[in-house]
């Protein structure tokens, strides 16, 4: 499923239109990420858990050269499904 399949998905359960669906899906995305830029937990209860957890800086090694190279500290997005979630795909 792409996001205009996620559109249409969500103009038909909640009898909106497109346009408006489209809308509200941008929304959410934005508002998570805004959340996540600033470093927020987004808990949705039965669904999961987006978070922003930190990375480290490490060396690593390029794997054609065999060079050391120096990979910088990050902070990477982060999902846990919930319970919820984890039990509609197991069915």
């Amino acid at each position: 499923m792409n996001k205009n399949d996620l559109v249409s998905a969500v103009s038909e359960k909640s009898e909106l239109s497109k346009q408006q669906a489209g809308a509200a899906v941008d929304a959410v995305f934005d508002v998570i990420q805004d959340a996540m830029a600033k470093g927020d937990d987004i808990r949705l209860v039965g669904f999961g858990t987006f978070s922003v957890s930190h990375r480290a800086a490490s060396k690593g090694r390029n794997p054609s050269t065999g060079a050391e190279v120096d990979i910088p500290a990050r902070n990477v997005p982060k999902f846990a499904a919930g319970k919820g979630l984890k039990d509609a795909v197991n069915k």
